[in-house]
């Protein structure tokens, strides 16, 4: 499975994630904090009368040390409540048995003796507390010079419409998971695991255990995935994969079938993104729970385009003309970023560019809406790197590196994201997992000024819009006594709820229709609502990546050979007859044909 990766150039392709630093938060200035204790003073009287209260604002404060704590991922313990409360041990020991039997609060047990155990908000708080939130919208009208009956008093508190479906903040498991040495997750290092890293705590509380996570940059994170299969028992308990890797993954025995515990438990897996799902199974079995789906799509900063009376490009011929009018290196300005460093970030690339000239990397089948390779055998996964998509696809790369910014052949995934982000160019082939860079960054000169188009087509081609993403899996060798738990944990990691935590948290991307339309996620960004509407059209397709055995090895051969050709050592056609005779004796090798 690694021809051909070990000549791969990689320096951090995905950027800084791995290294798991905590994200520096935001905080609450003096002034919004005083207006807010203003605040306070007037609902008072609306927070006694709308939650389940017995004690007044004794208990009032009681129920925000547990919701702040459990937000924060820390814990709530008996004492520590009581201490919360201001109230004498005796007072407010009776105070707390009357939250329980109204089932408000969790206890769980933090000892297999359960002596000692931890506090935490129900479903029914974490909801009530959420209701209570819409209630007190009426008192944000005189705060904020708004209509108090209007839409708009919620929009300024909640970010949403009281009549619009929110997804609530995840609540405890009901009993803590039982996991010798913590639940032990590896990861895909970028802004979405990023966000669940910074989690943690919070994570660790719901589950009742300890999260080891480690972070690696994608073919690290690979490597670090065949490693462990080798082991006579797995180091991790959860791994995210890469989406093209669950062919060859579970072709190989690296990863346990779920359906016997989605049959089981009745899992719905229809929330999520149906193309995300199938590149995350293989041969008619399911290996992976989606946990993000970032589509490739091409960036271009519509402020400059005005100035420029430049129109959008959607042909390949029109992005080269206008990535030379875009192009004034002598002002620090550059036509287009893209994936151009040597192995997997190109050959991502190459990859991409053939299905813009209307073929994929293997000789699939056609079927409606793309192509098939889900069934694909035999001659259908011959590559074909002596088509003339292949040779196009080079051209078109040749054609765009002189609009390119000076770094472009050591430019990947972070960089290219980063040349955006920062100005330096105004047009860029992203992932949106990488989006956050200007999205969420009000120091960027992209924010608010970015849209998005799927991939300019060439001669042949259709619009598409490649899906990139990773799925959440269980290592075949697994210690038995550790599924069950693992399963638990992996369901919840993966669920709506959690979901939209990550990107509440930082991240841009989700596989799931619902978190999508959740007011307060689509509100984020409109990168939100575009995503879920090419999936919702079937627009995000797998075929140009398929998730086939051996597509990895494809890919990097892709990578290696045709940046011979980038960096003028070797001519197209002499490139792609060697990357052609590497990937047929790969393929060969595997029994394909």
């Amino acid at each position: 499975m690694k021809e051909g990766r070990a000549e791969i150039n990689e320096t951090n392709p995905e950027g800084p994630y791995d290294k798991l630093s905590q994200m520096p938060s935001s905080k609450i200035s003096n002034t919004e904090f005083a207006r807010f204790i203003d605040f306070i003073e007037k609902f008072e009287d609306e927070t006694e009368s709308s939650l389940s209260m017995a004690l007044g604002y004794r208990e009032m404060r009681m129920l925000l040390h547990v919701m702040r704590n459990h937000l924060a991922g820390r814990l709530t313990t008996p004492t520590s409540l009581a201490d919360a409360s201001g109230l004498t041990y005796g007072t407010a020991k009776r105070g707390i048995e009357s939250i329980m039997q109204r089932g408000l609060l969790i206890s769980r047990p933090r000892t297999k003796s359960g002596k000692t155990v931890s506090l935490h908000p129900s479903p029914q708080m974490i909801q009530e507390w959420e209701s209570y939130a819409e209630r007190i919208k009426g008192l944000l009208g005189p705060l904020f010079g708004i209509d108090p009956t209007s839409d708009s008093a919620s929009k300024i508190f909640l970010g949403m419409s009281s009549s619009e479906r929110v997804i609530s903040t995840p609540a405890v498991l009901s009993a803590r998971l039982e996991l010798k040495g913590g639940l032990r997750v590896l990861a895909h290092a970028d802004p979405t695991f990023m966000a669940m890293h910074n989690l943690k705590r919070q994570l660790e509380s719901i589950f009742g255990l300890e999260i080891r996570n480690k972070a690696r940059s994608i073919d690290n994170l690979l490597d670090e995935i065949l490693d462990n299969a080798r082991l006579a028992k797995s180091r991790y308990d959860v791994v995210a994969c890469d989406l093209p890797w669950f062919g060859e993954l579970a072709a190989d025995g690296v990863l346990m079938p779920l359906d016997a515990l989605i049959k089981r438990d009745d899992y719905d897996l229809s929330d999520f993104h149906p193309m995300a799902i199938q590149s995350s199974g293989y041969a008619g079995s399911q290996y992976g729970i989606p946990v993000q789906t970032t589509p490739e799509l091409l960036c271009y900063r519509q402020d400059v385009f005005e100035a420029l009376q430049l129109t959008p490009p959607t042909t390949t011929e029109a992005l080269v003309k206008v990535a030379r009018q875009l192009h004034k290196p002598a002002k620090g300005r550059y036509g287009i970023a893209w994936n151009a460093a040597r192995g997997t970030p190109l050959g991502h690339t190459f990859s991409f560019l053939m299905a813009k000239f209307g073929q994929p990397l293997l000789n699939l089948s056609s079927c409606q809406g793309g192509y098939d390779f889900q069934q694909a055998r035999g001659e259908q996964l011959r590559p074909m790197f002596q088509s003339d998509a292949a040779y196009r696809a080079c051209e078109y790369m040749l054609d765009i590196l002189k609009y390119s910014p000076p770094n472009i052949l050591s430019m990947s995934w972070y960089e290219r994201a980063q040349s955006y982000a920062s100005g330096e160019t105004s047009m860029a082939y992203c992932y949106t997992l990488l989006a956050p860079l200007f999205e969420l960054n009000r120091h960027s000169p992209a924010y608010g000024n970015t849209r998005y188009l799927p991939h300019p087509v060439g001669n042949h081609g259709r619009a598409i819009t490649p899906i990139g993403g990773y799925a959440l899996a269980i290592p075949a060798n697994l210690a038995p006594e550790r599924v069950e738990a693992v399963w638990t944990a992996l369901r919840h990691l993966t669920s709506a709820n959690m979901s939209k935590l990550y990107i509440m948290n930082g991240s841009l991307v989700t596989p799931r229709f619902s978190v999508s339309q959740d007011p307060e996620v689509s509100a984020l960004s409109p990168l939100i609502k575009i995503v879920d509407d090419m999936a919702q059209k079937d627009i995000l397709q797998a075929w140009p990546r398929p998730p086939v055995p051996g597509i990895t090895d494809l890919i990097s051969i892709a990578g290696n050979e045709i940046f011979e050709v980038l960096d003028g050592r070797r001519s197209i056609k002499k490139a792609l007859s060697i990357a052609q005779e590497r990937a047929d004796k790969v393929m060969r090798a595997k029994g394909h044909y």
